[in-house]
């Protein structure tokens, strides 16, 4: 019975109630405008203006930036000490990144230099710097010295060479040709056509040993600074190593580095090569000093910052005939390889061949946002100046060279062939003698590289951990 009433009063006061609403005025309902969801941007911004107001070498001149929810490359653009501030960059894939600076990239396996074919008309041809090794273009029989004329059927010129380069990304047929020296001229070659792979490029691309007049001279091709393929894997350094054991071995007084395509890469890299060539060096001895922007120059682990050569038994240093290494450049050695030539320079005489250098004595650390998984961007901002252990960092108009030559100047040759340009002057040098090769001299004007739009061309990247460990 008692239930039954409890029923029964809760229905009645349902009932009233409904009955009073029946009997209020109906208002209108409210126009309630949902508010807008907040631009994706704001998040990755604010993360790089955070690293910025931390990292950027040049803190006290950094600009303004622009609205919040802007394009984060355009956010990031804004911020730069430019024109100071010539290397700083920003990228739409932090992994990407990563595995350009360690040479992993979706190619086909070649790099040239563009050059207006003649005055007379705006045709542009590609001639190809160097083919890599286990590549689709190895593969296909393409050398140095290739000169591509179409790329899938169209011809390049000074206006649209931009747009048909695009077509290198994806899979595309060449037309080229080919210099034969008995002829002493180009002959057209049979159409390739290639495809991209993820390649791994091995930065150690040659070395040999040569003796001429009772000289023994070795002989070191090296495109990049990169440890290993990535991982931690450090099989590069590993191969350098071996490289000057067998030069030890070989009683080589000589040694000629060449840097010539080589613009930049891992500092840890650079420490390595140049442990093996400066003469009595331990790991005591300062390669290269370190300096922060004026905010982290406020904690003591970013103070006195000094990198050290290492012990390695492979090094040469002690052999090498009036203690002098021989460096062969051209206006693309950049970053780290200008890193090895400064720290070098108080230990032993480096004698440059070739081209005046880029000019950078500035380094980066990649940054990712571990916190934001729907931030891709990468950032390598320019975070460190270097100065070898003399306290000598001025070479912001690059490292002029001893003797002065330009490959624009000369029919390229193989590498490793004595006549080849910059190593027969290297060479000259060694021996006092003249080469008494037949030289094609050239006149024509360096457009362009593919080297130029690498990740690593201009990179001196310091240790990843460096921030996370101090």
């Amino acid at each position: 019975m008692r239930i039954s009433k409890i029923y029964f009063g809760i229905f009645l006061l349902g009932a009233l109630l409904t009955g009073c609403k029946d009997e209020e005025e109906v208002l209108p309902t409210p126009d309630v405008t949902e508010e807008p969801e907040p631009s994706p941007n704001i998040a990755i911004n604010n993360w790089i203006q955070s690293v910025m107001n931390e990292v950027y070498y040049w803190l006290d001149d950094m600009k303004s930036p622009i609205a919040s929810d802007s394009d984060p490359a355009e956010y990031f653009e804004s911020l730069l000490f430019r024109p100071t501030d010539r290397f700083s960059a920003i990228y739409p894939d932090y992994q990407e990144l990563i595995n350009s600076l360690n040479g992993v990239e979706l190619e086909a396996g070649y790099e040239f230099i563009l050059y207006r074919e003649s005055n007379e008309n705006d045709n542009v041809i590609a001639q190809l710097s160097y083919v890599k090794r286990n590549s689709p273009a190895s593969e296909a029989g393409l050398r140095r010295g290739d000169i591509i004329t179409l790329i899938n059927g169209r011809q390049m010129d000074i206006n649209n060479f931009r747009d048909v380069l695009a077509d290198i990304s994806q899979t595309h047929t060449i037309s080229y040709l080919r210099y034969n020296e008995e002829a002493n001229q180009y002959q057209p070659q049979p159409d390739l056509q290639l495809t991209p792979v993820q390649l791994s490029e091995n930065p150690n691309f040659l070395d040999t040993v040569y003796t001429i007049n009772d000289q023994k001279i070795g002989y070191v091709v090296y495109h990049f600074f990169a440890p290993g393929s990535g991982n931690n894997s450090t099989v590069y350094d590993d191969e350098m190593d071996e490289t000057f054991s067998k030069f030890k071995a070989e009683g080589i007084n000589h040694l000629i580095v060449d840097f010539r395509y080589n613009g930049g890469g891992f500092v840890s890299s650079a420490v390595n090569l140049a442990s093996l060539i400066a003469p009595g060096v331990g790991a005591d001895a300062v390669f290269s000093k370190t300096k922060f922007n004026s905010f982290l120059s406020r904690f003591e682990d970013f103070q006195n910052v000094q990198t050290k050569f290492r012990a390695k038994d492979e090094n040469l240093g002690n052999t090498l005939s009036g203690n002098r290494v021989y460096i062969l450049t051209t206006s693309r050695t950049a970053s780290a390889s200008e890193l090895v030539i400064n720290g070098l320079k108080p230990y032993m005489d480096v004698f440059l061949i070739g081209d005046r250098t880029t000019g950078k004595n500035v380094g980066s650390i990649p940054f990712e946002d571990d916190d934001n998984p729907n931030n891709s961007f990468g950032i390598l901002p320019i975070v460190t100046q270097s100065f070898n252990s003399a306290d000598q960092s001025d070479y912001t108009t690059g490292f002029v060279p001893n003797i002065a030559a330009r490959e624009v100047e000369e029919l390229p040759r193989q590498f490793g062939d004595i006549n080849e340009q910059l190593l027969r002057k290297a060479i000259e040098q060694i021996t006092g003698q003249s080469s008494s090769a037949r030289i094609q001299s050239l006149d024509r004007i360096d457009l362009g590289s593919t080297l130029d739009h690498k990740v690593r061309t201009g990179t001196m990247v310091e240790k990843q951990d460096l921030m996370k460990n101090n």
